[in-house]
């Protein structure tokens, strides 16, 4: 077709007003199942594209909103910025990406909009910014924050129940008949509220069990990166009574994990049985697949989305999504029965120096069995 279509077009075509065509476009308004779905084959027939730059013109907004996550490296966070960006675009608006690498610098710069162009707004996932710092911000821009908090929210914010989600791992593996049931991923330093209640999570869950918590059975990281899970396990398999299970606080953690009881010689899960969080993509497609924690990361987005777009609200408003336990092999191996543990560990390979253990667990491509476990 010659020229730009328009709303007059799309309304003839589908044989409603003018009004209704917008209220489909700019999701407005209340519009019958049937009509949005007549508009819409309407739109996509005469190839319909929104004015975007007139749009947010009338609408006094820049149609840009800025998303800034840690380290877009790590699967998770590579996984949960393309679903923001789906989310965005599927409401008229672009993303600039930034990486903070979660440190206090890059985090307080975005916060306060320091060499930004003129946005809509900010979804923020803070590694370094406590609630202190957030409650000092003076940009009055809309942000949404990304993870986990402790306390009153200080600001709109979009997690998942972190203390049910460890509950949920830790409770999986003492179902199995695990009792010594270790936890890589506590931290020392920084306000990591996310490894404190993915710990209390743990804690509780053993606690409903009547298991003793036992402080040696938790290994602390630095960070959430797969050689940290590498060398925590290696630890934890020099102590005179080892773990027979492992809740990672990430997947990252787990994949690591992983590795070192491979080079150990030992068997997951007859020997230890692996939980991770996440439910990244490579969580399939290790060997043994691995069971974890699967947030619902579309929801994640578009709640972050929606709220920003709300302009921020008082009091602040706090969405938690869903997540579910995705069983795989790395607890109940490839037929999907349940091991028990076994009474002693086999003989094992000599470990090497954790320096020099690959990063990665080892791939072979897709399991022959790679399926969830209802």
């Amino acid at each position: 077709m010659g020229g730009r279509v328009g709303l007059r077009e799309v309304a003839s075509r589908a044989g409603v007003s003018i009004k209704t065509v917008s209220n489909v476009v700019n999701g407005t308004g209340s519009v019958t199942a049937a009509t949005r779905e007549r508009v819409e084959e309407a739109l996509a027939a005469l190839g319909y594209r929104p004015n975007l730059a007139a749009r947010h013109l009338r609408r006094g907004s820049s149609g840009l909103i800025a998303v800034a996550l840690p380290e877009l490296t790590q699967p998770y966070f590579a996984e949960l910025a393309a679903e923001l960006v789906r989310a965005a675009k599927a409401r008229g608006r672009m993303v600039l990406l930034s990486q903070t690498e979660g440190t206090e610098e890059a985090e307080r710069a975005l916060l306060e909009g320091h060499d930004l162009p003129v946005l809509d707004g900010l979804v923020l996932s803070p590694l370094a910014l406590d609630a202190p710092a957030l409650r000092r911000r003076v940009d009055r821009s809309p942000l949404v924050l990304l993870g986990e908090h402790v306390g009153e929210p200080v600001l709109d914010h979009v997690t998942i129940d972190n203390c049910a989600a460890a509950r949920d791992a830790t409770a999986h593996l003492l179902s199995l008949g695990r009792r010594r049931v270790a936890a890589i991923g506590a931290q020392v330093a920084g306000p990591n509220e996310t490894a404190l209640l993915r710990l209390e999570g743990y804690r509780e869950a053993l606690g409903a069990a009547g298991v003793a918590y036992d402080e040696e059975l938790v290994a602390t990281v630095d960070q959430f990166h797969r050689p940290d899970g590498a060398a925590a396990m290696a630890r934890l398999l020099e102590l005179p009574d080892p773990p027979d299970a492992v809740f990672c606080f990430n997947d990252a953690l787990a994949l690591g994990a992983l590795r070192t009881l491979a080079v150990r010689g030992l068997r997951v899960p007859q020997d230890v049985a692996v939980v991770g969080v996440d439910d990244v993509e490579e969580a399939t497609y290790a060997t043994p697949s691995l069971t974890t924690i699967a947030p619902d990361k579309q929801a994640l987005a578009t709640a972050a989305i929606d709220l920003l777009l709300r302009g921020g609200g008082d009091p602040p408003q706090t969405v938690t999504v869903a997540h579910r336990l995705a069983v795989r092999e790395s607890t109940t191996g490839p037929t999907g029965t349940p091991h028990p543990p076994t009474a002693h560990f086999p003989p094992t390979a000599q470990l090497p120096p954790t320096a020099q253990l690959p990063p990665t667990a080892g791939f072979s491509g897709p399991p022959a069995d790679a399926e969830e476990q209802p």
